[in-house]
């Protein structure tokens, strides 16, 4: 317990260490600003610190998955604000990447939810990224910059190289904050989902905390969104976190889908939560 504790403090110093850095302008040149995701803003009261997990065997980025399992039946809906960094000229000849019905149905059937974005996203959607980052309903987490992979052959996406890696995901967190989103949680997903051992360790500085899934929509590209439903339903346990996506090109049928899932899960008794609450179920915290 005490190694724990001396790194989650080492891991909040780090933060603090590299918010500072970001308010100063301190950067090297041409290197995006270095935000702390996780730095918590100064007031008379100041809000508690999203809960991470602690760092991994050897301070590698931790890795969650779902919550626990015997916490009650919570489930968390995430959706993946995809956009590649070289998808401009496709957005430019009418592609959209965003997927506003969604959000909006969201906020009809009151669901809070996570959005892993791309700064990328962020940058071409700046006002959706600020809509989305000040409504409570939601939070908005890490998912890139240029949402290249993490590891080779990871479904065909471009390759960030290593040493790259950190820099991609501070430049996602500048590319949130010139869009408005006024506090991204410390919360990182790969692209892809793919990681190695080398990417932990490329991303340990950054202080995030890498979030997975254990239910897998099949909203990509589908066109049944029965289907997808049925996936889901069938696979959400207690704690379960979904992986969806928020672009209307690539998940044209997701906001029909979540249409279905939401009053099902619902009847089934479960509560909808965002993956900082389950994260912190996951430590103990309520």
């Amino acid at each position: 317990m005490t190694t724990l504790v001396r790194r989650a403090a080492a891991l909040c110093a780090l933060a603090a260490s590299s918010l500072a850095l970001a308010a100063c302008g301190s950067t090297e040149p041409g290197e995006a600003p270095r935000p702390a995701p996780s730095a918590p803003s100064v007031s008379a009261a100041a809000p508690s610190r999203p809960p991470t997990l602690a760092p991994g065997p050897a301070g590698l980025t931790p890795v969650f998955e779902h919550g626990p399992r015997a916490g009650g039946r919570t489930v968390a809906l995430t959706f993946d604000a995809d956009m590649t960094a070289d998808q401009g000229p496709r957005a430019a000849a009418g592609e959209r990447f965003d997927n506003p019905g969604l959000i909006a149905t969201l906020r009809k059937l009151e669901v809070p939810a996570t959005v892993f974005m791309t700064g990328r996203w962020a940058e071409e959607y700046p006002d959706a990224a600020r809509s989305i980052g000040q409504d409570p309903r939601f939070e908005i987490a890490n998912h890139s910059y240029s949402h290249y992979a993490f590891t080779d052959d990871c479904y065909g996406l471009p390759t960030v190289p290593e040493e790259r890696m950190r820099s991609d995901v501070e430049r996602a967190y500048a590319a949130f904050r010139e869009a408005g989103v006024p506090d991204p949680m410390p919360y990182f997903r790969f692209p892809g989902g793919c990681y190695d051992k080398a990417a932990l360790e490329a991303l340990t500085a950054a202080g995030v905390t890498a979030v997975q899934w254990d239910v897998v929509s099949g909203d990509a590209f589908a066109t049944d969104a029965d289907a997808v439903a049925r996936q889901v339903l069938d696979g959400v346990e207690p704690g379960s976190v979904v992986v969806m996506h928020c672009t209307r090109s690539a998940a044209p049928v997701t906001e029909e889908a979540v249409r279905t899932i939401v009053p099902e899960l619902r009847k089934q008794g479960y509560r909808f939560v965002k993956v900082s609450e389950l994260i912190g179920a996951a430590n103990g915290r309520r």
